[in-house]
């Protein structure tokens, strides 16, 4: 039998959110029951798990799950300290084994530990030795570095953004995985770091230029040779040393071509960096055209406050300044407040209570917002993902009615990437005048199909696309956009083990 060890350890974080996260933010399983919590999901896990599984030859060793309920702030480092203690005693009592796969996020960061997976996957070549292959799959948001690429045989990346092909990469990587056991690939990778960070919708992979480099990419692995394409775009939020754009080819052996393919890819991300980065409006001018309009639903993006990207949840921005200008429209919102919840849960639904909503949490860029809300729901914070059929906690929650406005308060931060919040706690979006979205981007359908308008607003806080607003301190620059003028001559880093 060929023991093949799998892990995962997932978190996003965002270094300008003030409050760390700690592992009272993560969910660990390990053993029969990480295995057994993936099954059905769309996961990467769950994608692996369905290719490992359909050879009689493969003897799976769970090891250990830690996935982070949602991003957020830094790592504390005691925290990490003992996460990574965990995680590699687990990987240490696993025993002999013949490959390695793990599923990594790739934009964590520690107080102690700019480089958590490539520290975890350093610690692991230690236990297993220089020969077991170990792949990897990552996030495209995810920050490749050199301590990653030394000791992986391969790394796998996201292709689609809006994020639907979990399960789809951690089957690529598998495969991957499966053919360097079988004496079949002898990878080679080659990179290219590219000093840009963007966001914006040119990078939604179905409609913007982006889309163009990742089918290209698609088409260096399907053909002959091919094992892994893609880019990583990285995540802007975190700011530490080797955050920018990279992008990746793996090659069975042909270090030529992927240093070709892979020098491609970067010129035509270079060429086109001002398109790939979002314009947006400012909060007055979103609060104008959000009055103005009357044939629909207003999506405001507050992409600034997005928890899936590491911020705090708790802006109030847009929310203050339509009930500043007595918008008569319908308003949803969420909003992380756990002392507004706490008042709800007090009185009860029903009763009408003055509390504050938002500004606990990031004080530095929020300010606390007094209302008179009618409490409408109660709930322990637990929904389903439409996004992947997970269960996401948000902590106990509220759903509280100012006036005519309805805010879902949860006690701490959770993904907000598709509708599941809203859904799982009554309210559906399309029955209101404006809705505030904090995720940069969700899949079409969960808003922008069917909404009047959508508009990106440039409003405070730790995940703004406004990103020489954030002021990064650690990561390499000169960087675009953060500096002028900034010039890149591409050059191929080449990555080939034993």
């Amino acid at each position: 039998m060929t023991r093949i060890l799998v892990a995962e350890c997932k978190q996003e974080v965002s270094s300008f959110n003030p409050i760390p996260s700690s592992l009272a933010d993560f969910e660990t399983l390990w053993g029969a029951a990480f295995l057994d919590y993936h099954r059905g999901l769309n996961s990467e896990m769950a994608g692996a798990l369905g290719v490992f599984e359909s050879r009689a030859d493969i003897e799976l060793v769970p090891a250990y799950s830690a996935r982070s309920i949602t991003s957020g702030g830094t790592l504390a480092a005691e925290e990490f300290t003992q996460l990574a203690a965990e995680f590699l005693a687990l990987v240490q009592a696993a025993g002999p084994v013949d490959g390695v796969y793990y599923s990594l996020h790739g934009a964590m960061a520690a107080e102690n530990e700019s480089d958590p997976e490539g520290y975890l996957l350093a610690e692991t070549r230690k236990i297993v030795g220089e020969r077991i292959p170990i792949v990897i799959s990552l996030d495209l948001h995810g920050i490749l570095t050199h301590q990653m690429l030394t000791h992986t045989d391969g790394v796998v990346v996201y292709h689609t953004y809006p994020h639907v092909d979990f399960a789809s990469t951690g089957e690529r990587a598998a495969r991957l995985l499966l053919r360097i056991l079988d004496g079949n690939a002898h990878p080679v990778t080659a990179l290219v770091p590219i000093p840009a960070l963007v966001r914006g919708d040119e990078l939604i992979t179905e409609s913007g230029l982006f889309g163009q480099m990742i089918r290209y990419a698609k088409g260096i692995e399907d053909r002959t040779g091919g094992l892994s394409a893609g880019m990583f775009i990285g995540n802007p939020f975190t700011d530490v040393p080797e955050l920018r754009s990279n992008s990746l080819v793996v090659l069975d052996g042909e270090i030529e071509r992927a240093e070709r393919e892979a020098l491609k890819l970067a010129r035509d991300f270079w060429a086109v960096r001002q398109q790939l980065h979002q314009p947006l409006i400012s909060l007055n001018e979103a609060v104008e055209r959000t009055i103005a309009n009357r044939s629909g639903t207003t999506i405001l993006t507050d992409a600034a406050d997005a928890t899936s990207s590491g911020a705090s949840g708790d802006s109030n921005a847009i929310l203050a300044a339509l009930l500043e200008r007595d918008y008569t429209g319908r308003i949803l919102a969420p909003i992380v407040d756990p002392g507004a919840v706490v008042d709800a849960m007090t009185a009860g639904v029903g009763a009408t209570i003055r509390t504050t909503i938002g500004g606990g949490l990031d004080r530095g860029r929020f300010r606390r917002l007094p209302v008179t809300a009618q409490v409408r729901m109660l709930s322990d914070g637990d929904f389903v993902s439409e996004s992947n059929g997970a269960i996401w906690h948000g902590g106990p929650t509220a759903v509280l009615q100012v006036g005519q406005h309805v805010i879902v308060t949860t006690s701490r931060p959770v993904s907000l990437y598709d509708r599941s919040l809203f859904h799982g706690h009554g309210q559906d979006p399309t029955r209101y005048d404006a809705v505030v979205v904090k995720s940069p981007h969700c899949q079409p359908h969960f808003f922008n199909t069917w909404a009047a308008q959508t508009l990106h607003v440039d409003a405070p806080g730790s995940t703004s696309a406004n990103l020489p607003y954030l002021g990064h301190t650690v990561c390499a620059r000169p960087i675009f956009p953060l500096d002028g003028d900034v010039a890149f001559t591409p050059q191929a880093r080449i990555y080939q083990r034993l």
